[in-house]
């Protein structure tokens, strides 16, 4: 047996002596360790004199709460049958509180169920008679309107309708007279054009409410609106009446213990696999029940996928072994793979609410064991409202991430692990490393180009983005500049390739570098050879890394006007006064607040580009091809994302696909990392 705590405690932490003398007593033997008083305590519990006081009160109490049911029935009788259903409920709950009152008045010092049953009691005692009587009274209100508006004579609304069918004529008149004077005042130029209008709105709006208030004397539209407004109010206070009286009995649950015998919880154990179960024991039976509905998600959904009941053609977890292995000549490996990975978030959710129902049973039942009683129902929905509504809102967002995110990505990695490619479309099996070590070794028709692809990747990134960074600064710069006129205008033209589509920018830039465009016939003429920018690996790398520095740079222009019109002039001005030159100022005050406000976003743009797959394909479609060092799958100008695309969209190479994709991935995050964490604006937590 567990130690017996000699306190107990309530919801706010407040110490309460026990009452049950067997163990307060049984628990100052275990504190001081005395283990035959233990043992003599426990032989001769039914015995001990608490232990019977208790008995002969809970067989007192049953004889009490059968007699107060009959009785109660019998009550609810004689009530008056005109009465309606609620106010009767009222009346007999509140002669139940008096006689419960009565009853357990007696019993406070014996237990704390008693204490707690008196409390509530006096409470219902306190706040009922207020409910009735308000109830009665707004009642007879909505009776006597109703009964008057019954009572009308038909001459009486019939010549009040005329008076207000007349005043509606006559306002009518007034209001076009009034139009009328408005509208001359207007030609003779004694009012504005803006004031004509303010006044005939004006004039309108009255002449509307002059009419909606004049109708409101006609009795029939009056009294209905009355009847309306007590009926709602009516609803209203009563229901917020019993709030109140609701949230009362709560906080004296809250602050009476409860005291039970065990010294461990026990039904988390037992009711671990089977939500919703262990609450009901715990007395919370609306969230049990509730919770009992997560059954059908485990027990009806998940498992049975996992097990490959369901599946479109997979077989649940086994089906991501086997990848369709000696299956039928239809089965596919990549279904196989994709249900078995669904399969597995599924179980794992399923194990996330076990455990989570787990934690939740158990944390009651300690609490329980400390003297905190559990929430009911209305205690629950509060605290869900409270602090477990962002909870409910993310499942939503939640399944979309599952779905959407997580196991595309998983898919990703594990067919990275597969012998997925052009001879293997269908059925293919588990490889192991293979793919990362034909990377990793640069073998194979697939393999071999990935260290030059990758070499040019990471000069692509670093110098597109770099000159990006510092035509977009530059430019800013000189927008900002005092001494520079028509900045509306510069603004504008800095603007322009971030406001035109990428796309046609390219695409425009590509044609103007062809053997036929342009730029190309400049080129000729001035060196008088013929230069053939697309068929040159190193022209066609320098020219992409002039577009995308022309591309970027607005964005950046965009981002360095915000901080630079943001930065306080008097720090230009302290410098000046310290005689710093321009090129001080910069670098000692324009390029650090700069970096400090954009190093994020600016480790974005990096990232972006290491991905940049439009460009390269739209320009000359990752070309000049140079099949001897890059075979036939590659070009020279193609970045990994678009070998990527050429290796499983074209190619067929999905696996080795795969394998890429994660080796970016994984290089990105740890370059974002490190790139957010050297950041000023990270270390000083402004992000």
């Amino acid at each position: 047996m567990g130690k017996i705590n000699l306190k107990l405690r309530d919801s706010y932490q407040k110490e309460y002596p026990r009452k049950n003398q067997y163990l307060q007593e049984l628990a100052m033997a275990q504190q001081k360790k005395d283990q035959e008083e233990i043992r003599r305590l426990k032989e001769k519990k039914s015995e001990h004199p608490y232990i019977l006081s208790l008995k002969e009160y809970e067989e007192k109490e049953k004889e009490f709460l059968e007699q107060l049911k009959r009785e109660s029935d019998s009550y609810g009788k004689k009530l008056e049958e005109s009465m309606e259903k609620k106010l009767k409920n009222y009346h007999k709950e509140l002669w139940i509180a008096k006689k419960e009152k009565d009853f357990y008045k007696d019993y406070v010092d014996l237990t704390y169920d008693a204490e707690l049953k008196e409390k509530i009691a006096k409470i219902k005692l306190r706040h009922l008679p207020e409910i009735i009587g308000f109830y009665e009274v707004a009642k007879k209100d909505y009776q006597f309107v109703e009964e008057k508006r019954k009572e009308l004579s038909k001459k009486e609304e019939q010549r009040i309708r005329e008076e207000v069918e007349k005043y509606k004529k006559q306002r009518q008149k007034e209001y076009e007279e009034e139009l009328k004077e408005l509208k001359q005042k207007r030609e003779d130029h004694i009012i504005s054009e803006k004031s004509y209008r303010l006044h005939k709105k004006q004039g309108k709006r009255k002449y509307k409410d002059d009419i909606t208030i004049k109708e409101y004397e006609l009795p029939t539209k009056y009294y209905k609106n009355l009847e309306e407004a007590l009926e709602h109010q009516f609803k209203d206070d009563v229901k917020n009446k019993e709030k109140v009286m609701a949230a009362d009995i709560s906080d004296a649950r809250r602050r009476t213990p409860v005291e039970v015998c065990e010294t461990g919880p026990k039904r988390a154990y037992f009711t671990f696999l089977f939500p919703g179960i262990g609450q009901i024991l715990n007395g919370q039976r609306i969230k049990g029940a509730l919770m009992l509905l997560l059954n059908l998600f485990i027990y009806g959904a998940s498992i049975p996928y996992a097990l490959g009941f369901g599946n479109y053609q997979g077989d649940g977890i086994a089906g991501l072994i086997t990848l369709a292995e000696g299956g039928k000549r239809l089965d596919k490996s990549l279904i196989f793979l994709i249900e078995g990975i669904i399969a597995i978030f599924l179980l794992l959710t399923a194990v996330a609410i076990i455990y989570m129902n787990y934690r939740d049973v158990k944390k009651v039942e300690t609490e329980k064991i400390h003297g905190i009683r559990p929430r009911n129902w209305m205690e629950t929905k509060q605290l869900i409202s409270d602090k477990g509504f962002p909870m409910i809102v993310s499942v939503p967002a939640f399944l979309l991430i599952l779905f959407i995110v997580l196991i595309p990505i998983m898919t990703a990695i594990l067919l990275s692990f597969t012998g997925m490619d052009p001879n293997h479309q269908s059925k293919f099996s588990w490889v192991g490393l293979e793919n990362y070590k034909i990377l990793a070794q640069g073998k194979g028709i697939a393999g071999s180009a990935f260290w030059l692809i990758l070499g040019w990747t990471l000069i692509w990134t670093l110098c597109a983005t770099t000159l990006a960074i510092f035509i977009g600064f530059v430019l800013a710069l000189l927008a900002h500049n005092d001494r520079i006129k028509g900045k509306a205008l510069l603004r504008t033209i800095y603007l322009l390739p971030w406001a035109t589509p990428a796309f046609i920018t390219i695409a425009f830039f590509s044609i103007m570098v062809s053997p036929t465009g342009p730029i190309t016939q400049i080129i000729t003429k001035i060196t008088g050879n013929t230069i053939l920018i697309k068929n040159s690996s190193h022209l066609t790398r320098l020219s992409l890394i002039l577009l995308q520095g022309w591309l970027g740079s607005a964005y950046i222009f965009l981002l360095s006007t915000g901080v630079l019109q943001g930065i306080p002039s008097d720090l230009y001005e302290a410098a000046d006064i310290d005689g710093a030159s321009g090129f001080q100022k910069v670098f000692k005050i324009t390029l650090p607040l700069v970096l400090f406000q954009t190093a994020p976003l600016l480790v974005g743009q990096y990232t972006f580009n290491f991905n940049n797959f439009s460009i390269i394909y739209l320009f000359n479609g990752g070309g000049p091809f140079d099949p001897v060092r890059y075979g036939n799958i590659a070009g020279s100008t193609d970045l990994l994302i678009s070998y990527i695309y050429k290796l499983t969209m074209e190619s067929q190479y999905q696996a080795l696909g795969a394998a890429i994709t994660i080796f970016i991935s994984l290089g990105l995050m740890l370059f974002a990392f490190l790139g957010y964490r050297n950041s000023k604006a990270f270390k000083e937590e402004k992000l």
